[in-house]
């Protein structure tokens, strides 16, 4: 890349952008620190939408010891950014990159017969520690509770070392449900085992709603998903997430391109859905689903401007959106929150997750690469 390239490559003209604030990262991390556990921060998803290296740093400085990913490519660009902390791929090496995320350090998780076999292929008499996944329920990946000795014999057998056990919730979000014990009680039988065998491996099975809500689930290591980027992942939770006074780290802001005085009874957008009840201001903010913010937005979500929540007017298009702000002033160039705070109101990702049927996980992940990311809180 030419170093004219390079400066055309930063240039930003639309004032669209997603601010990141890696103190709320550093935060979060230390809020959620167990007693006796280390924390892994999962930066799977180029962490939840937020940029995983920058997160995986700031989450590293805030005390986590263990990044975690869903793909080899994923943990490569970790090593790629500098990052030199032990990353576990979440789930088994594809066939073919075995290589590859060995080269690159990073922890394999094991959970069938072919992928063991892969895995020592590739490993080639080196000391390779291996995480090996049980199904305790959530029916994705993982071998059966039953399998578990066999299948950590066989590891050894094919000369690696069990490093970790682990085993992943279906609904440790929801407190009263008894399914989460039901796991705990399967996956404790294979832990005890694999300790009568004389094997001491590296124990978790707790997400940011079990390391938030049953300490009894803590183990050795506790995965910190959505919570490391202060949210909630259950309504049940909100109350807790608030006694740790989690922060959100990233808000989605533009600014008004274009406001209009349009007559009683016009109709705006695709579709002409949306009908004017009054004569209104209509301003034209560009941001489109083509950025992550979904379709399914449309006539239901509402953005801040001045302060005040004014409701997204008609279709939500590819690469723009309207709202509709009553006789209320605005002005091009007039701040748009998306997600964040404006004087005393905010619009979270949670709202814009309520508004759509879908989980705040999905909004933070849906923001595409053409929405810049802003850091703020930098080391």
């Amino acid at each position: 890349m030419t170093m004219r390239t390079a400066e055309r490559s930063a240039i930003r003209f639309r004032p669209t952008v997603a601010v990141v604030d890696l103190d709320a990262v550093r935060h979060n991390v230390r809020a959620l620190m167990p007693e006796r556990a280390a924390i892994m921060a999962v930066v799977k998803a180029n962490g939840y939408g937020h940029g995983a290296v920058p997160v995986g740093s700031a989450a590293l400085e805030g005390g986590a010891e263990w990044l975690g990913v869903a793909l080899v490519e994923e943990g490569i660009a970790l090593r790629d950014g500098g990052i030199e902390a032990p990353v576990l791929v979440l789930t088994e090496f594809p066939p073919g990159s075995e290589r590859d995320a060995l080269d690159a350090n990073l922890t394999p998780t094991v959970y069938t017969r072919e992928g063991l076999a892969r895995l020592a292929a590739a490993a080639k008499g080196r000391s390779i520690g291996a995480h090996v996944k049980v199904d305790t329920g959530m029916h994705r990946v993982g071998l059966p509770p039953e399998e578990g000795m066999p299948f950590l014999e066989a590891v050894a057998a094919a000369g690696l070392r069990v490093e970790g056990l682990w085993t992943h919730f279906a609904k440790s979000e929801e407190l009263a449900d008894p399914f989460t014990s039901v796991q705990v009680e399967r996956f404790g039988a294979v832990v005890e085992a694999a300790r009568a065998a004389g094997l001491k491996p590296l124990v978790h099975a707790a997400n940011s709603a079990a390391a938030m809500a049953r300490p009894d689930t803590h183990f050795d290591l506790v995965r910190l998903g959505l919570a490391t980027y202060g949210l909630c992942p259950g309504p049940e939770l909100l109350d807790r997430a608030t006694a740790l006074a989690l922060r959100p780290a990233l808000s989605w802001r533009s600014a008004v391109t274009m406001v209009k005085r349009v007559a009683r009874g016009e109709r705006i957008s695709y579709g002409q859905r949306y009908r004017l009840e009054r004569e209104a201001t209509v301003a034209t903010v560009p941001v489109g689903y083509a950025d992550g913010y979904g379709r399914r937005s449309s006539g239901k979500a509402q953005v801040l401007i001045r302060g005040r929540r004014y409701p997204v007017a008609g279709t939500v298009t590819m690469d723009h959106l309207m709202v509709d702000c009553g006789d209320d002033p605005v002005e091009p160039g007039d701040d748009v929150l998306l997600i964040g705070r404006q004087g005393d109101e905010e619009v979270t990702a949670d709202d814009l997750a309520s508004w759509i049927g879908t989980v705040n996980y999905e909004i933070v992940c849906g923001l595409s690469e053409r929405v810049p990311r802003e850091y703020v809180g930098a080391s």
